[in-house]
């Protein structure tokens, strides 16, 4: 496995794991009240920030366990690289397309707010499977 498969895991992994924390205390907060007015705020900073450090820590350790791993990467991991990342910035795309809409139609700030977020957990989970799955199956020949 390259490096950068690896680095697509853990993207994958992290996204996936602190996006799921964030919608469990989300979800025990509401109290069977509304979720517009569930405080998300600091839960949403934590999860973002937890996630950032999470991926670092993450990235540190692989090279501790094994420290004469290549980091070089050629054309197929710059190729498979260019095609994750178009892939998953389709998201973001949607994700401020959405949240203006959401805007414009003057919904509540909580959902534009988790609308955002979402879109960008999508972006990196998509973006990183497509990676993962190039890694495993080859690179399309179009």
């Amino acid at each position: 496995m390259t490096h950068e498969e690896k680095r697509a895991w853990i993207m994958l992994m992290v996204s996936l794991v602190a996006y799921t924390g964030y919608a469990a205390v989300l979800l025990s907060r509401t109290e069977g009240g509304s979720l517009t007015t569930t405080p998300y705020v600091a839960a949403m900073l934590w999860t973002i920030g937890g996630a950032m450090v999470a991926s670092i820590l993450a990235e540190i350790g692989m090279g501790v366990l094994n420290p004469r791993a290549s980091r070089v990467t050629d054309d197929r991991d710059r190729e498979i690289g260019r095609l994750g990342d178009r892939v998953g910035q389709a998201f973001v795309a949607i994700g401020a397309v959405s949240a203006m809409l959401m805007a414009m139609a003057q919904w509540h700030w909580f959902w534009i707010a988790n609308v955002i977020y979402l879109c960008f957990v999508l972006s990196a989970v998509v973006g990183s499977l497509a990676k993962v799955i190039t890694y495993r199956k080859g690179v399309p020949q179009w």
